[in-house]
């Protein structure tokens, strides 16, 4: 006899630009309402993430692609012979005028609102899945859960406070330890300047961003990669220069909580005469222009955690001192 699989509930986790949720009312057949989120118990005909989607987009008309990955796989045993599987997905960002679009359906009621205030809102158990995956969306992993408990090893949903009494309990051997440790990102920066001491910037071909950016991205360590190696890439890449890169100006940690932190090292590329901007190629998917600005020029085109890194690698560069150690772009004392 063929035994059959567990059903599966899908769950969105659609946000908006400004990082609110969509929370869904609906009405109680004895009075009163109960907050949910849009959810599809998937038929088995096909992936839970594809009905989802069909879902999303007959439902409240929230396009296919703006479903995206895998946040959190929670268990749920119903009965002695029943476990039900909950997977929630990521949907969106969806900027202002796609969350205008967003349809209700009907004796729905469709709100906005912040994460938290959206777990405060939600039954015990589907708000600890979220308040799991909410946790994965910020650190970019998958959220293991057995009936609304996060489990041993996963990389999201314990809080520092959990993970620190586990690890002075030694309740971790040294795999489940290294799979709950917070993760760093690490990228790099390269300062090109000219004769002038103008800087290098690019602008982004991404809609979302509007300000300008130094030449830069993030270290390929899976690859084996350093920060020297992932900047010549970077001048190849972005600019198609292959030129030499210069001496480290500065390492910045910059804490993203409750994303990821990220550390960031910018080197000096070079001094670029007349020839070397001649030859500037941009790759078009990443970047739409660039241009030398000036100090003050830059304190209008980059945002201002990256206009204090500009600033203090441009200092160490023209003073010949450095490296230097900065926080979210401010000098270490």
């Amino acid at each position: 006899m063929r035994e059959s699989s567990p059903p599966v509930l899908a769950t969105a986790l659609v946000v908006d630009t400004r990082g609110r949720m969509l929370v869904l009312s609906m009405p109680r057949p004895t009075g009163g309402a109960v907050a949910c989120l849009p959810s599809v118990q998937a038929s088995g005909a096909h992936a839970p993430e594809a009905e989802l989607a069909d879902t999303l987009y007959g439902q409240f008309g929230v396009h296919p692609h703006h479903l995206k990955r895998l946040l959190a796989v929670d268990c749920e045993q119903l009965s002695p012979v029943l476990t039900l599987v909950s997977h929630v997905h990521l949907v969106g960002p969806l900027d202002e005028h796609q969350v205008r679009a967003v349809k209700t359906p009907p004796l729905l009621t469709v709100r906005w609102l912040a994460p938290e205030a959206v777990i405060q809102l939600l039954p015990a158990l589907a708000a600890s899945r979220l308040r799991a995956a909410v946790a994965a969306w910020h650190t970019g992993s998958i959220a293991h859960l057995v009936g609304g408990r996060v489990q041993l090893g996963s990389p999201a949903g314990f809080t520092p406070a959990q993970r620190a009494h586990l690890e002075d309990t030694r309740a971790l051997d040294p795999d489940l330890h290294q799979a709950m440790r917070p993760k760093v990102l690490a990228e790099v920066n390269v300062l090109l300047t000219d004769p002038a001491g103008h800087a290098l910037l690019l602008h982004p071909a991404s809609g979302y961003d509007p300000t300008w950016h130094l030449p830069g991205d993030g270290i390929g360590s899976d690859m084996g990669e350093g920060p020297r190696e992932a900047a010549r890439r970077v001048l190849r890449g972005q600019l198609h220069l292959d030129l030499p890169v210069g001496r480290l100006l500065a390492v910045d940690w910059i804490n993203g909580t409750p994303q990821l932190s990220r550390m960031a090292y910018t080197f000096h590329g070079t001094t670029l005469g007349e020839h070397d901007l001649a030859r500037i190629r941009l790759n078009p998917h990443q970047h739409t222009e660039w241009r030398m600005a000036s100090a003050d020029d830059s304190k209008t085109l980059v945002h201002e955690p990256l206009h204090q890194r500009l600033d203090a690698c441009l200092t160490t560069l023209w003073n010949n001192t450095g490296p230097v150690e900065l926080r979210s772009g401010i000098p270490r004392s």
